[in-house]
């Protein structure tokens, strides 16, 4: 094997033509001899060049509506004849196989085509056979041969030439055959997904193959000495935190995206409901609230907890304005998500030149199908994501009261919020907004005791009379498996509980409500957050 290998013969058969013409042109001022195909061969030809059919190569004619063209030996031999082995050049020789320096391919658009909404034989038909068969071919045989696959590395290959004299170097090639077959593999995998998910209708395929690309390297992981990157998934998927646009601040960390994905997600349970503002913490909401305007909001929010509010991640679902932004920018935050800001709001975040400031476009939709992934030791989790909900006539109420309609009203906000809340959950809220949230907790009364303290202290904060959780509604992720998590809340003055239900000692927690005169409604789904 020589490092530098002179390009005399280019394959050339692309579905993607952009920027043909400023390689066609490269290759014709180094005197590459083009074989091309089809439609590639017709533009071409139409550029100007000197181009040979694959048939004149081949002998045979592109036949079956094209799907049989370069799927022949005197193309992969060409590409896979290694040129110092004297038994390949001996054969090459033999049949008349002439070596190819240099192959130019993309595929068939096969994901474009099911975006599209394309009908079952389309999408097979832009199932691409002979363009992986050639990048395969030429990306194995990388110590001869360059394979280019991505319109942009055009300029790279012609710079490559020009600093080599008509020649690639082994180490251009080397990293050309690794891109060529992440290319392939994921190809592949969103073929085979399309195939289980889309065709098949699998829900959990025995085989199933991912495939994702860079985005960004992030600045470390969770903690210092690790390493992180972002990636989005290749083929459809639903667009998020890692599409959103970052219009100032810092660079983004794990820590940033995977808190501002978790508020993200909570505020686009309210897209369609008046301006809300969420603010989390560690991945958890520390603050929720709707009101009138986003300035309402992000007030009431702060004031569920100031303490852990500083540092944290704000999202909304309106487009920011400069009265909350300026709110906002009062305390320290690392990341603000929103759809849009307008002018003034940007000018006002721009004052704080590391906060980071990331515009979605939109928002998520929270019952959208797709699942969740997490590695394990020596194995994945993968689960459907949690977009169940419940709306207000499939509550039960299991208590002699019947709630009232703020009641309600606040019972179904506390269970949204307590849906985005780890495990043991416990949210109070009241008049659309959060008076106090417990997280994470190994029982259930402590979470209900620590979200009664965060409203207490709130109180204590804002000079209020008394603590919003008196007169709230507080909501269990799952049930109560002992009464003493709901005498807690009695404790801090709720007067409405919404849970799913199902303990065997539902009974007990049931007469408990009673006793202190609570309305209880059950709703037979948890949210279970870990």
């Amino acid at each position: 094997m020589t490092d530098l290998v002179p390009v005399k013969r280019a394959l050339i058969s692309l579905s993607d033509k952009s920027g043909l013409d400023r390689l066609a042109e490269g290759l014709a001022r180094r005197g590459v001899e083009l074989v091309s195909t089809g439609g590639t061969a017709a533009k071409l030809r139409e550029l100007g060049s000197d181009v040979r059919d694959i048939s004149d190569l081949t002998g045979f004619p592109e036949m079956m509506d094209g799907r049989v063209k370069t799927l022949h030996p005197k193309v992969h031999g060409g590409l896979l004849g290694v040129r110092d082995n004297p038994e390949h050049a001996a054969a090459m020789e033999e049949h008349a196989i002439a070596p190819i320096d240099l192959v130019v391919v993309n595929l068939y658009p096969f994901e474009a085509t099911v975006a599209r909404g394309a009908d079952r034989d389309e999408i097979i038909e832009n199932i691409d056979i002979g363009g992986p068969s050639m990048v395969r071919s030429a990306a194995k045989n990388h110590a001869h041969v360059a394979i280019v696959t991505d319109p942009a590395d055009y300029d790279e290959l012609l710079a490559e030439l020009d600093a080599n004299d008509g020649a690639t170097s082994y180490e251009f090639r080397k990293r050309l055959a690794a891109k060529a077959y992440a290319l392939t593999a994921a190809y592949d995998a969103t073929i085979s997904q399309w195939f289980a998910f889309a065709d098949q209708r699998e829900r959990f395929p025995e085989t199933w193959t991912r495939a994702s690309r860079l985005l960004m390297p992030l600045r470390y992981g969770e903690n210092p000495h690790q390493k992180a990157a972002l990636y989005e998934p290749i083929g459809p998927h639903a667009p998020g935190i890692a599409q959103a646009k970052q219009i100032q601040g810092k660079e983004l960390s794990y820590n940033n995206l995977n808190d501002a994905n978790a508020a993200l997600e909570l505020v686009a349970e309210f897209r369609d409901g008046p301006p809300t503002v969420v603010i989390v913490k560690h991945a958890n909401p520390c603050g929720v609230a709707s009101a009138d305007t986003l300035l309402d909001a992000w007030n009431a929010a702060l004031a569920c907890d100031s303490v852990s509010a500083f540092g944290g991640i704000v999202a909304t679902n309106r487009t920011l304005d400069a009265a909350t932004a300026e709110a906002i920018t009062q305390i320290f935050t690392e990341v603000v998500v929103a759809p849009d800001a307008d002018e003034d709001a940007r000018a006002i975040f721009a004052r704080k030149k590391n906060l980071r400031l990331l515009l979605a476009g939109g928002l998520p939709d929270p019952r959208r199908p797709g699942g969740t992934v997490a590695v394990i030791a020596g194995g994945i989790l993968v689960q459907d994501r949690d977009n169940g909900f419940v709306t207000r006539d499939e509550l039960k109420v299991v208590t002699r009261r019947q709630p009232t309609e703020d009641e309600i009203r606040d019972c179904l906000f506390a269970w949204t919020v307590a849906k985005h809340v780890k495990s043991n959950a416990i949210v109070y809220a009241k008049d659309g907004s959060t008076a106090g949230i417990g997280a994470g907790q190994m029982n259930r009364r402590d979470s209900a005791r620590i979200a009664a303290a965060k409203a207490k202290e709130a109180a204590e904060t804002y000079g209020w009379p008394e603590q919003r959780t008196v007169g709230s509604a507080v909501a269990s992720d799952a049930f109560f498996p002992f009464a003493d998590g709901l005498l807690a809340a009695v404790e801090a003055g709720a007067t409405a509980v919404i849970q799913p239900g199902g303990s065997i000692r539902d009974d007990e927690v049931i007469a408990a409500a009673d006793e202190a005169g609570l309305a209880m409604v059950f709703t037979g789904m948890r949210h279970f957050r870990h």
